[in-house]
């Protein structure tokens, strides 16, 4: 049976392409920021211990997880570059997106024999977990140009993201059961370890087996990728070679460039929230015991993430109306008044509102930067080399932005201060977007 060739801007072919949100927001929503972080912090709560003796020293559990993420978003940063040019000079970058979506998912399923026993193995599947997952993230945004035309890029993006929180909450509920319920499932208290860390374990399972499977779909239908056209040396290098023509080619483009620039500056304080939201809500609010804690995080989380569909929806909506700047505006000071609100929450019922809130534009900022960033950039076949600076130049805001946090909760030691730092951020942010469309000087 021959294959049929999905073209760009048809529905099968747009459809697939949203679809891999549905794969791998399980890991995002699952890993990065509802199981994971409460399973990590009962390990050593069980064990009775808050420092772990790792690479030769002892270090508190909190900074060790914390160093780990941010050496993986290093190593993305530096990664990515270098697959977009061998895969630009290849014409074939479904193989790079392939691979890691693979790594990512087994990465996910070693995560079941994390354990203070193991711990290096344990860390090393969290640091791969996360190199799947934005790695193969970062190669299906280069696919956005490829399969969607200008007028279709809004509404795909925030279909994709919509499908990803939706296909994430289903698996965190029936993750849920299995940590409430856990002798529902046949899971029970043994010499392994108590049912409900034993669930989260198996969660773990589940996000690797869901991830694979269901990118199948895409994989079949989008296109191995356009070759570059030219002599092909040094392939290893041209993804770093491409970056700085794309610097060089953003003299020319001053709206991307402007916009680059704001990106860069809001997204240090979005994915900054997406990662440390658990932590803050675990260390901040009064939430009573530790079942009432557990229960109440994952309940924020799965307002986020339901809320997140329809904030998706609105973003696209008002891009249609009022232009994706001036609503990329308005939804960076409502990140503000949020921050603000933040600042004095102590409740569970206050921290469920501002759950609500960030729901609301965190969807929505991220698809509408993405199509945003899509529409910007010049008019050629060389998609993945801009989407590797636009993947870089958030994950190196990543980097900087959780560091940030995590020196001025330190420093003051509160981390409610830290929160406040980063509505500056979306008020930098919010200003720089305001120039995006005034004409250059000349």
């Amino acid at each position: 049976m021959t294959k049929t060739i999905a073209i760009k801007g048809s529905k099968k072919l747009l459809n697939a392409w949203a679809f891999y949100d549905w794969a791998n927001s399980v890991y995002s929503l699952v890993i990065s920021s509802a199981i994971f972080p409460i399973f990590y912090g009962a390990l050593f709560r069980t064990a009775g211990i808050e420092k772990i003796t790792v690479f030769g020293g002892e270090i508190a559990r909190a900074p060790l997880i914390s160093y780990v993420t941010s050496a993986a978003f290093v190593f993305i940063a530096i990664i990515i570059p270098l697959l977009s040019g061998i895969a630009d000079y290849l014409g074939n970058k479904k193989i790079f997106m392939k691979f890691f979506c693979y790594l990512g998912g087994i990465s996910c399923i070693g995560l079941y024999w994390f354990s203070l026993d193991n711990i290096y193995l344990g860390l090393v599947c969290y640091f791969f977990g996360l190199v799947g997952f934005w790695v193969s993230f970062a190669m299906n945004n280069s696919y956005l140009p490829d399969v969607a035309f200008p007028e279709q890029q809004d509404k795909v993006s925030a279909k994709g993201f919509s499908m990803g929180y939706l296909g994430s909450v289903i698996l965190l509920l029936v993750n849920l059961a299995m940590v409430m319920k856990p002798d529902f499932f046949g899971i029970e208290t043994d010499a392994d370890g108590a049912a409900e860390i034993k669930a989260m374990k198996y969660s773990f399972l589940t996000v690797g087996i869901w991830w694979i499977i269901f990118a199948q779909y895409t994989f079949y239908h989008l296109p191995k990728g356009y070759k570059k056209d030219g002599e092909r040396k040094n392939i290893i290098f041209n993804g770093f070679k491409e970056l700085k023509l794309v610097w060089h080619q953003l003299g020319n483009e001053v709206k991307l460039k402007r916009y680059l620039i704001a990106f860069f500056v809001y997204s240090m304080a979005v994915q900054t929230v997406m990662l440390i939201a658990t932590y803050f809500g675990e260390e901040e609010i009064n939430w009573g015991t530790d079942n009432e804690r557990t229960t109440g995080l994952i309940v924020s989380i799965l307002v986020i993430q339901i809320v997140a569909i329809l904030g998706a929806i609105i973003t696209a909506m008002a891009s249609k109306t009022f232009g994706n700047i001036k609503t990329l505006i308005i939804v960076n000071l409502l990140w503000v008044l949020i921050c603000i609100y933040a600042y004095f929450v102590i409740t569970p019922t206050g921290f469920y509102i501002a759950a609500g809130c960030v729901g609301l534009v965190m969807g929505g900022i991220q698809a509408l930067s993405r199509s945003t960033y899509s529409k910007f950039i010049p008019d050629t076949t060389d998609t993945t080399s801009f989407f590797s600076f636009y993947d870089v130049a958030e994950k190196i805001g990543i980097v900087i932005g959780t560091f940030m946090y995590g020196f001025i909760a330190q420093l003051t030691g509160s981390m409610r201060n830290a929160i406040i730092f980063l509505g500056l951020f979306f008020l930098i942010g919010m200003l720089l977007l305001t120039k995006v469309n005034k004409k250059a000087s000349l």
